[in-house]
């Protein structure tokens, strides 16, 4: 038996794995014997960390929503305005372009919403994270008097949420008509409009 300590980093290295070959050739083909390839383990050795594809893969989507919301929690934590807490916020949730694995990733582990508990329970838990790193920005832009937004709090939080998953998913789909460039500056619009200037 794995000692405790070599026992986490393997899963660790396995939902890594998981989170490369997921990203190589998507969520719908994938199988333990893919992982179990990438991590250069035989797919038994995979299923004595992991019972089986479904557990590997819940690993893997709570690593990556925590990757994405915990690196733009950081980003937005070293600016010292609202504004640049906003700027930074809108940047970090978007994909960099069409080619950002990650992003990508978690948007397909999106569509599995419906398909279990514990991935509805994940959707639902990176959407709240992404509601409330806007609403404490406009919390604490409101609180300053550098914002004044016009709307209920917690709503345009969610209609900045909204336009961040919207505008995301045409950029990881290949949508030339929806830029990064084009995403940030429609977001940052919209922010205007309700009052964050």
């Amino acid at each position: 038996m794995a000692r405790p300590n070599t026992q986490k980093q393997r899963r660790t290295e396995l939902v890594e794995a998981t989170l490369q070959a997921a990203s190589a050739q998507g969520l719908r083909t994938l199988s333990l014997s893919d992982v179990a390839k990438k991590a250069g383990l035989t797919r038994g050795a995979l299923l004595y960390y992991f019972d089986d594809l479904d557990a590997l893969l819940v690993e893997a989507h709570r690593a990556g929503t925590e990757r994405f919301c915990d690196r733009r929690d950081e980003l937005i934590s070293q600016q010292e305005t609202a504004a640049g807490k906003l700027r930074v916020a809108i940047d970090a949730g978007l994909p960099s372009g069409p080619d950002d694995a990650l992003m990508r990733l978690l948007y397909e582990f999106d569509f599995m919403a419906g398909t279990s508990e514990l991935h509805d329970s994940l959707v639902q838990k990176m959407y709240l994270r992404q509601c409330s790193t806007y609403q404490r920005i406009f919390e604490g832009g409101n609180a300053t008097g550098e914002f004044a937004v016009t709307i209920d709090v917690p709503q345009a939080a969610m209609n900045l949420v909204a336009l961040e998953d919207a505008y995301g998913l045409h950029i990881v789909a290949g949508n030339s008509l929806v830029t990064v460039q084009l995403a940030r500056e429609a977001m940052l619009a919209f922010a205007m409009q309700i009052g964050c200037s």
